[in-house]
């Protein structure tokens, strides 16, 4: 590197960022020629709008364990995790093996069958809300239905949601402003981990609150933990109202076997799980209270053609019953609170504002000290460091989500996460003067 250029990677965050854009983009043409073609017949270029960054998203053709291969030829360590959905890496033996296998007894059967009976008493076993549990396609789907389900056992109509929720692709909750393809349900929104807000619009809205939604720890908000009074306060408000608590655990329920409702130990009404659940596959469920879910016998229908379908429930009954134990969780668990605690030594060591909050085996970077503790609003310096640093790690072959955040899969061993440290390490010594310019320091 040139004089110049190091004065310039180091001074200039908008030229440090222009440069990155640019050998981003010249050194993945297949990409790009793939992403023009794509925007001729799909709006954006593609059909998740949580992977389309600019100039272009890299086009991945190929998994295996934790690495991916893209149009390009460049390998990565995949520590993007498909968004907590890709658990299991990319080639789990026995998940193959029993999807195969599944393939030669026929799919679309249209007809129930033990494969769901039994991923459903897996779930009922180990997540200690879960009276009874059922399918969807989606955490979306999910979530969706355990809304309708409060809402006709309460007989009310309006949900307190927090501010930086995510509950899927219509039920976002920014924390600042609006998302135009979130339901017009009656919503109430209140500041995540502000138990004194959430009383007050709790006891305004009694009359009429159905349901408290909420994420034991935000995913897309940035991988922020609620604590756990937080937690227990919903639960003592819903009480006293007579809502229905629901905890979404799409992406917290890998925190332990039963996931942060188990390991906090404090139990909601009723539950949601996704993504990896059903063994990488499509996948959403949601269950809870006995009399809360009595209603799908007999007034409540839910419909489906997928729900059950024999691929994701032979998968499902894999991935839960023999390879995701209590015990794996709990391994996973400690492996990624020892990656955070080595990653956010390295923020501290070159005094620089950058960190990583999460829990277990999910994280987010953060450019600001002290680390947040709800959601915000962050500042264009900020967003432009995030961005800085999803190309620097593209550049130093690790492949995480655009906004920061890093879902570990079980086959990420030691080797995998010393390289990952290692690249952080060397972006916060050669961004050290930008980090502490566009950065924010308390």
């Amino acid at each position: 590197m040139s004089p110049a250029t190091a004065l310039r990677r180091n001074s200039d965050l908008g030229a440090a960022l222009a440069e990155a854009r640019a050998a981003y983009a010249a050194a993945r043409p297949r990409s790009a020629a793939q992403h023009e073609r794509a925007r001729e017949v799909l709006p954006g270029g593609n059909t998740r709008s949580v992977l389309i960054y600019g100039p272009f998203p890299t086009a991945m053709t190929r998994g295996q364990d934790c690495r991916l291969w893209d149009l390009d030829g460049h390998a990565y360590l995949d520590l993007c995790g498909e968004y907590t959905a890709g658990l299991f890496g990319h080639s789990e033996p026995r998940i193959h093996r029993v999807l195969h296998a599944t393939l030669e007894e026929g799919i679309n059967l249209a007809a129930v069958g033990q494969g769901e009976e039994r991923l459903a008493r897996l779930l009922c076993g180990r997540f200690p809300s879960l009276a009874q549990v059922r399918f969807t396609n989606s955490g979306t789907e999910a979530n969706l239905m355990a809304l309708a389900a409060a809402r006709a056992f309460t007989g009310r109509g309006t949900t307190m949601v927090m501010r930086g929720g995510y509950h899927g692709g219509v039920l976002t909750f920014p924390a600042s402003g609006t998302n135009a393809a979130t339901l017009p349900l009656p919503f109430v929104h209140a500041a995540y981990n502000d138990s004194d807000e959430a009383a007050r619009l709790a006891r305004a809205h009694a009359g009429d609150l159905a349901a408290v939604v909420v994420e034991p720890m935000l995913g897309s908000g940035g991988c922020i933990p609620a604590q756990p009074g937080f937690l227990a306060a919903l639960r003592a408000l819903a009480d006293e109202t007579g809502a229905v608590l629901i905890f979404d655990e799409v992406m917290t329920s890998r925190m332990s076997g039963g996931g942060m409702q188990a390991r906090l130990g404090i139990t909601p009404d009723m539950t949601t799980l996704g993504k990896y659940v059903g063994g990488g596959m499509s996948f959403g469920a949601f269950g809870g209270r006995a009399d809360i879910m009595a209603q799908f016998d007999t007034t409540l229908p839910h419909a489906g053609t997928f729900n059950n379908n024999v691929l994701t429930m032979a998968a499902g009954g894999v991935a839960m019953g023999e390879i995701f134990t209590p015990e794996a969780a709990e391994a996973l668990f400690q492996r990624g609170e020892a990656l955070r605690a080595r990653l956010n030594e390295i923020g501290r060591q070159a005094g620089v504002p950058l960190g990583f909050t999460g829990l277990g085996s999910m994280m987010t970077a953060h450019f600001r000290q002290p680390l947040p503790d709800r959601p915000y609003a962050a500042s264009p310096a900020e967003e432009a460091l995030r961005e800085l640093f999803f190309f620097d790690m593209l550049a130093a072959g690790i492949y995480l989500a655009r906004r920061g955040m890093v879902a570990l899969s079980l086959p990420v061993g030691e080797p995998e996460m010393d390289r990952f440290v290692a690249a952080v390490g060397e972006f916060a010594e050669s961004r050290a003067a930008l980090l502490r310019a566009g950065g924010i320091a308390g």
